[in-house]
């Protein structure tokens, strides 16, 4: 059985346990020990990250091989045209390559909490809110793509990778399931078709006290995993 952590996060967090220059990680909201990202999520974007204690399934997870979909909603500025949302669904040439086909629908705004510290916005610019799909995860591949078709991203939160979602977790929150590997090809009773089962919920939502009970969580097992985040 392996633990699996769904997390929030939120705006300005690096997707890292320590930094030298002082800014906020993972490290001022779980505490626990031996638990280490699976994948990257950029400084300045917001939503789902996913941590876990098991190689394996961090490999499943993060890695480019298994193409595992994720889904943004993203906010542009521009109202976005139906020319430029066929490009995101055909693939977008960026300076490393054509990127594969995604799946890129306009939507209504979200009406999420605002973001701290809030977007800017300019006054005579309107801004337009996009679901984007992808299955590849080159560094801040979004941003770039969004900028690639004329629509620049104002506001970036990752809301799904594979079956697991964000839901309802509040910026800050997380909460910690336990997973089977092999990942099931089909839904079992009780469990989803990634074969979790919720376990619990922690609510952590800032820096009130929550740090790391042992030098563990900020030890040589964490440095393999800090450098850049990515997309």
């Amino acid at each position: 059985m392996s633990r699996l952590i769904l997390f929030n996060k939120p705006f300005q967090v690096l997707s890292q346990f320590t930094d030298s220059e002082g800014r906020n990680t993972l490290a001022d909201f779980i505490t626990e020990p031996g638990i280490y990202p699976a994948g990257r999520l950029d400084y300045d974007s917001e939503g789902l990250l996913l941590l876990t204690n098991d190689g394996k399934l961090q490999h499943r997870i993060a890695s480019p091989d298994m193409k595992l979909p994720k889904t943004y909603v993203i906010q542009v500025e521009g109202n976005i045209t139906e020319k430029a949302l066929q490009q995101l669904r055909r693939g977008v040439c960026l300076k490393d390559g054509q990127t594969r086909p995604a799946k890129a629908r306009k939507i209504d705004n979200p009406e999420l909490p605002p973001r701290t510290p809030p977007v800017r916005e300019r006054k005579n610019i309107p801004t337009s809110w996009v679901e984007l799909i992808i299955s590849e995860g080159r560094n801040r591949q979004v941003r770039r793509m969004s900028a690639a078709v004329g629509f620049p991203t104002l506001r970036l939160i990752r809301t799904c990778i594979g079956d697991w979602k964000l839901d309802n977790l509040k910026s800050g929150e997380h909460k910690e399931i336990d997973v089977n590997l092999p990942v099931a090809t089909k839904p079992t009773a009780g469990a989803s078709k990634n074969g979790s089962r919720t376990r619990n919920i922690r609510t952590n939502s800032g820096k009130n006290g929550n740090r790391p009970h042992s030098k563990s969580h900020n030890s040589a097992g964490n440095k393999r995993h800090t450098g850049k985040p990515k997309r």
